[in-house]
């Protein structure tokens, strides 16, 4: 089934809601992922974060914006879903978090060269049109050794019966909108480290992002998510979503403009 990128314009409350799906982006992987690019920016790179210009790259309702402006960063939020944006400066204004949000789309930015210190892309490489435009502009943006982060889902069997058959299709345990994800969009990763390197961004480190919940007690959490016994935050909390050397559902990792 073809993707339907105009979720985002029509359930822009899903992001905050811990009923909505979109919330278990928040509960299920933030943790893990925030915490690796947090611990890779601070701990391993050396990167004050303070100040630092970082653009979010398919910001969505601002879940990981949020995460970097209270790092001290001076965060730009991009996304094409007008209604998502405005859910993303609500929140962002209840939680007192100054965060520059606008309407654009990763094929064309509209920012100079050279323009921010650090860009990541998370959920949104595997809803783009084009990659190869879309990592080109990515490079464009970014300062001369400036860090690029980013995670997305691989294309292999496991994600084909996973993402696309348990999470979104089989109607005894589907949780996701009809159309949310195309499998044929899926990404493997030596496909974006290719696209990475025709733009000149040099790929440092790939993990996996992982459950860490056990395949029985992850299937109980689902369905007690869709019998309504559970809501979508908490689905995202039992998963227990880390880093591991596992890539075969879903990947992350870093790369340096050089």
């Amino acid at each position: 089934m073809p993707i339907d990128n105009d979720i985002y314009n029509r359930m822009p409350d899903a992001w905050w809601d811990e009923n909505g799906f979109l919330n278990i982006l928040q509960t299920g992987l933030n943790r893990a992922r925030f915490g690796y690019f947090q611990e890779l920016m601070v701990g391993r790179l050396g990167i004050d974060p303070v100040g630092k210009r970082v653009l979010d790259l398919g910001c969505g309702g601002g879940l990981l914006a949020e995460e970097f402006a209270r790092l001290g960063c001076c965060v730009v939020g991009i996304d094409p879903a007008v209604p998502s944006l405005a859910t993303a400066r609500d929140h962002a204004g209840l939680t007192g978090l100054e965060i520059d949000y606008c309407s654009g789309v990763g094929e064309g930015l509209p920012f100079t060269d050279e323009t921010f210190d650090i860009v990541y892309c998370c959920d949104t490489l595997e809803h783009v049109r084009d990659l190869d435009r879309v990592i080109s502009e990515t490079a464009r943006v970014l300062k001369k050794n400036g860090i690029y982060f980013y995670d997305t889902i691989n294309r292999t069997i496991r994600s084909r019966l996973i993402a696309i058959g348990l999470l979104q299709e089989w109607r005894w345990s589907s949780q996701f909108p009809s159309g949310l994800h195309d499998w044929k969009m899926f990404i493997k990763p030596q496909e974006l480290h290719e696209a990475m390197a025709r733009h000149g961004l040099e790929s440092r480190e790939l993990v996996g992002l992982s459950p860490g919940a056990g395949p029985i007690e992850l299937l109980r959490a689902i369905l007690k998510r869709k019998r309504g016994e559970i809501s979508f935050a908490e689905l995202g909390r039992r998963m227990k979503m880390r880093a591991s050397k596992d890539i075969s559902m879903s990947y992350m990792g870093y790369g340096v403009r050089v």
